[in-house]
């Protein structure tokens, strides 16, 4: 099989770094390539990919169709790890794709498994450029992954998982607690792609990666056990989830461009998505018609969440959005 040119917009993003690290420990298939925008071109986190051999190519997404899609010419594979509120630019990066012949796009999925339709604001964006996609006949594969392992971990009372979590402290437990999701360590998503676009069999389809199925309350026993330590649980109910949702919706109607508000909406209809309509499990996924990439690829051993916590416990555990 020839190598295959692949081009990544979001490079320097927290799905994009793993994208772009799956493909570059396998340049024996790609060829890889970021696209950046011209505002973005100068910045070190850009020239640090041309210092690891990634060449640049510079384009406004936004900008002429036509210089677009001179840019994208000769493209094999265009991947999007664009950011979550700018989704709806893929539709132009859509167009000029299939103009220029590239022979698969991998619009920005890469979120739990869920349905389009009032669940997911995001999803919901996102169904706009799939539509997009199946319109022009563009070939495609989207790939979700499930929930980071590096965002499901409960904090405990000694502290020593703070350096690493996003919120401090993390005790929640949404619903019942019960309800199994699927898990994904963030370094290992580029490797599941690295995997799913050199396979025939996932072109024009969904694919799910995951590497565990586990609930709330599995993943907060297994932290106690593993430090040692009692987690006091905060339990916030199905309604209360339902009522947050509905609280930042009303505020994004009224004030559009308040992104605070928009991120604290999107991190509301995960939890109602996952922990009380239950939509991210491999059943579900199976019913949308989603290929399951631990049945594609048995060979390929993801991390567990269990190596992860112990990665965790060790200090050893990077903190996300640093960049």
């Amino acid at each position: 099989m020839s190598k295959q040119t692949v081009l990544l917009l979001g490079a320097t993003g927290g799905t994009g770094s793993s994208i772009l690290k799956g493909l570059l420990e396998n340049r024996e298939f790609f060829d890889t390539e970021a696209l950046v925008q011209p505002s973005s071109a100068d910045k070190p986190t850009v020239q640090k990919l041309a210092e690891r051999g990634v060449k640049i190519r510079v384009a406004d997404i936004g900008g002429p169709l036509d210089a677009l899609v001179k840019t994208l010419t000769g493209i094999d594979v265009l991947i999007s790890a664009i950011g979550a509120t700018a989704q709806l630019a893929q539709i132009q990066l859509a167009t000029a794709a299939k103009e220029a012949g590239v022979k698969r796009f991998v619009p920005c999925g890469f979120i739990t498994v869920t349905p389009p339709g009032g669940v997911m604001a995001l999803r919901d964006d996102k169904e706009v450029v799939y539509q997009h996609i199946w319109k022009l006949a563009l070939p495609y594969t989207i790939i979700d992954v499930g929930y980071w392992h590096q965002i499901s971990f409960p904090t405990v009372p000694s502290g020593r998982v703070d350096y690493a979590s996003l919120i401090n402290p993390n005790v929640k437990i949404h619903a019942d607690g019960n309800i199994p999701t699927m898990l994904t360590d963030l370094r290992d998503i580029g490797r599941f792609v690295s995997l799913i676009i050199r396979d025939p069999r996932t072109l024009n389809q969904f694919v799910v990666t995951y590497s565990d199925v586990l609930s709330e309350h599995e993943i907060f026993n297994l932290m106690e056990e593993m430090s040692g330590e009692n987690i006091g649980r905060k339990y916030v109910s199905a309604d209360e989830v339902e009522a947050s949702r509905a609280r930042f919706g009303a505020i994004i109607r009224a004030e559009p461009n308040n992104a605070m508000a928009r991120m604290q909406s999107f991190s509301a209809d995960y939890n109602f998505s996952k922990y009380v309509r239950g939509d991210n499990t491999p059943t579900y996924a199976a019913y949308l018609g989603y290929l399951d990439a631990r049945e594609l690829y048995p060979d390929f051993q993801p991390r567990r969440f269990k190596e992860f916590v112990a990665e965790l416990l060790d200090g050893k555990a990077e903190k996300l959005y640093m960049r």
